[in-house]
């Protein structure tokens, strides 16, 4: 098939309309999932039966792919009553599924911390908060950006799974102005470069983090 710059510059803002819906579902997914990730590290660290049970929900997450966890989210439990939109459905599941990676990340660095920085901040009277959130975590969180970073990317990556249950990402347009015209060619090398764009982008952003957080550990 012939590549058409007028058919490309034609189906240009449709792209970059569900480019926004994209970047959206990234950005607002992986805000949950940095923060969920945290707390389930942290469960897993407690006590002999919550880390237990984390554990396993964990494991039974990171275990099971992440297209069958979005299916059983938006046609299975609609069945026992709930029912969710396309959009907080998909972020809901990108937002789990991804928090179980994260808390692995976060308790590797958490558990490269020295224990001796807990028993001195016991000795100087430092109440527990205060020691996990003034010592502990700056210490465990700049040697773990660059994981934390990876996931990133691989959550923007696994976005197109949501055009499975239609939600109007990049992908899912792409396939619908396919299937109007019958020209794939144009689209579809269209989103592969948005993709690769936005991963150079986030990438690069990611190191620019990194160094910052050394920079500032390095004083």
């Amino acid at each position: 098939m012939i590549w058409s710059w007028e058919y490309t510059l034609e189906i240009l803002p449709k792209l970059a309309k569900a480019s926004i819906v994209t970047i959206e579902a990234t950005l607002l997914s992986f805000a949950i999932a940095a923060v969920l990730g945290l707390v389930l590290a942290l469960l897993r660290m407690s006590g002999r039966t919550v880390g237990w049970l984390t554990a396993a929900f964990v494991e039974f997450v990171r275990s099971t792919p992440l297209l069958i966890q979005i299916f059983f989210l938006f046609f299975v439990l609609p069945n026992a009553g709930i029912v969710l939109d396309a959009f907080p459905a998909g972020i809901i599941m990108l937002s789990l599924h991804y928090a179980c990676y994260c808390s692995e990340v976060y308790r590797a660095g958490l558990e490269a911390v020295p224990r001796g920085q807990w028993e001195a901040c016991t000795a100087l009277n430092l109440s527990s908060w205060s020691t996990f959130k003034n010592i502990i975590l700056p210490q465990a969180i700049p040697p773990i950006v660059p994981a934390l970073g990876n996931y990133l990317v691989a959550l923007f990556k696994d976005t197109p799974l949501l055009s499975a249950i239609a939600v109007p990402e990049l992908v899912q347009t792409a396939k619908d102005l396919g299937t109007e015209n019958f020209r794939y060619t144009e689209p579809m090398t269209v989103v592969g470069l948005t993709f690769l764009i936005m991963s150079l982008v986030s990438a690069a952003g990611i190191r620019w983090v990194e160094r910052r957080l050394n920079r500032r550990s390095a004083r």
